[in-house]
C-alpha cells in the first residue's frame, strides 16, 4: 500500500469513527441482525428497510465498537442505501475479496471507492474481523437470519 493510500485510509477511518453516518435506529425495520466479535467485543446491529422491489430505502446500524468497526459500518451504510439486495451482495463480495487479500496487491480502487481504505487491514489479520462485522450482519439482516453473527 502506497503513502498516499495510507494516509487516505487513516483520514476517512477517523471520520467515520468520529462521525459515524446513519447511526441509529430504524424503528420498524423490515430486516435486522445482529453481530459480536467475541475477540475485541465489538457488538453491532443492523436494521434495513427494504421495499417491494428489492431495494433498500433505509439502512442503519447501532452498537459499540472500535474505529474500524464502527468506520466501515458507517461506510457500508452510505454506500448501500439506495441499492438493490443483489448489489449490496456484489458490493459485500468485493469488500470481502478486498480485506481478506483476494484482490492482490492491485485492487481496482475505482470500482471499490472509499472502500479501498480497507485495504489496509489485511496486512493485520485481527482487523479483518473489525472491518468485516458489519457487512456479515449485514448479510444475515438481508436474508432475515436470526442467528447472532460470530466472528472469530
Amino acid at each position: 500500500m502506497d503513502q498516499e493510500l495510507r494516509e487516505l485510509y487513516q483520514q476517512v477511518i477517523l471520520d467515520h469513527n468520529k462521525s459515524p453516518r446513519n447511526f441509529r435506529l430504524i424503528e420498524h425495520p423490515t430486516n435486522h441482525a445482529e453481530g459480536y466479535n467475541p475477540l475485541c467485543g465489538d457488538n453491532l446491529n443492523v436494521f434495513l428497510n427494504i421495499n417491494d422491489h428489492g431495494i433498500i430505502e433505509d439502512i442503519s446500524f447501532q452498537g459499540s465498537g472500535c474505529a474500524i468497526s464502527k468506520a466501515s459500518a458507517s461506510l457500508m451504510t452510505s454506500m448501500l442505501k439506495g441499492k438493490s439486495v443483489e448489489e449490496a451482495e456484489k458490493i459485500f463480495n468485493k469488500f470481502h475479496e478486498l480485506v481478506t487479500d483476494k484482490l492482490g496487491d492491485n485492487p481496482d480502487i475505482d470500482e471499490l471507492g472509499k472502500l479501498a481504505v480497507f485495504g489496509g487491514v489485511r496486512e493485520f489479520p485481527a482487523r479483518v474481523k473489525c472491518a468485516s462485522l458489519a457487512w456479515h450482519t449485514m448479510i444475515n439482516a438481508l436474508h432475515n437470519k436470526k442467528e447472532k453473527v460470530i466472528t472469530e
